[in-house]
């Protein structure tokens, strides 16, 4: 399939609220389908929340209460996978026969991950993607991904694969998605930075391949009464200051916007994308194919699964 009609979502969550960020997230999508696409991309953690000005307590040498109840509510509306959360997602792609690509926070044992998920049209988990390298204080509430969720999906809508916001910067995950023929680059953030669009460009342009970029439009108004933030932060502290002002937009293989950036409020940016384009402009230029110099340069990637606890019989001594 040589056009492909994608959706970028730029909306909020109902934070904190899985169950209602699942009934909204199902509006947007059947939303983006009534608009053609067959692919849909949601922000980094819309289920249920990037904590944006949130700091869970934390000081050195000490927590306070009040940030472990956040903590405790971020954990309670979290994703587990499988789960029922998941099963709803997948139901939604099912009824809006589109690919999905959602940024949900998933609950694993007692740690949180940055996580996104794909689903297929007939409602399949696809699998997941985790954040390799929470940024700042996200390390606080966000564990570490491992190699093992970097993969692209071989669709039949092309190769779809997802980084998430700040590994967006770290050169040797992009080389690694590019290596595996991406064609749709997934971005969800929480960067609304006049650099993010940037970025994105930069990233088409030296991966060949369309870029995805995903934020959230979040206002007060969006959060529970007792989120408390500094107000000096955000500008204030009414219903309508903007805590996270978007800024998606979609790229094409030549770096060339073909839609947004949008920084004025919640919208659902859509566009055509020629997967022909793609090898129109790896012409000149292929990062990891005839532009490459691996008698130079050379990357090893480990994707094996990283468990802290791996049970053996028979034998329990360890062995290289």
């Amino acid at each position: 399939m040589s056009i492909v009609r994608v959706a970028v979502i730029q909306d909020s969550p109902v934070v904190f609220d899985r169950e209602k960020t699942l009934k909204k997230a199902g509006v947007l999508l059947r939303q983006a389908a009534g608009e053609g696409a067959q692919l849909v991309l949601f922000p980094e953690g819309f289920v249920s929340a990037y904590p944006v000005g949130l700091d869970f307590g934390a000081r050195f040498g000490l927590r306070r209460p009040k940030g472990r109840d956040d903590f405790r509510r971020y954990f309670h509306s979290a994703v587990e996978i499988p789960g029922p959360a998941c099963d709803a997602l997948g139901r939604a792609a099912k009824e809006a026969e589109v690919y999905m690509v959602m940024g949900v926070i998933e609950r694993d044992g007692g740690t949180l991950y940055c996580t996104a998920l794909f689903f297929g049209p007939d409602g399949s988990y696809l699998g997941k993607h985790r954040k390799l390298m929470p940024t700042a204080l996200e390390r606080l509430v966000w564990g570490f991904g491992d190699g093992s969720t970097m993969g692209v999906y071989d669709t039949l809508i092309g190769k779809i694969g997802a980084v998430i916001c700040w590994e967006n910067y770290m050169p040797m995950i992009r080389t690694h998605m590019y290596s595996q023929g991406i064609q749709i680059y997934c971005a969800p953030t929480a960067d609304d930075r006049e650099t993010w669009p940037l970025s994105m460009r930069h990233i088409a342009l030296e991966g060949r391949c369309f870029v995805l970029g995903c934020c959230q439009y979040l206002t007060r108004a969006d959060c529970p009464e007792d989120y408390l933030i500094d107000p000096s932060d955000f500008g204030g502290e009414s219903p309508d200051t903007v805590l996270i002002r978007g800024g998606s937009c979609i790229i094409g293989p030549l770096g060339e916007v073909l839609a947004g950036p949008n920084f004025e409020g919640p919208t659902i940016l859509t566009c055509d994308l020629d997967l022909d384009e793609i090898p129109r402009a790896k012409y000149d230029f292929d990062v990891v194919g005839h532009y490459a110099r691996p008698d130079v340069f050379r990357l090893l990637v480990n994707t094996s699964p990283a468990k802290p606890v791996v049970s053996v019989s028979g034998d329990t001594r360890f062995s290289e």
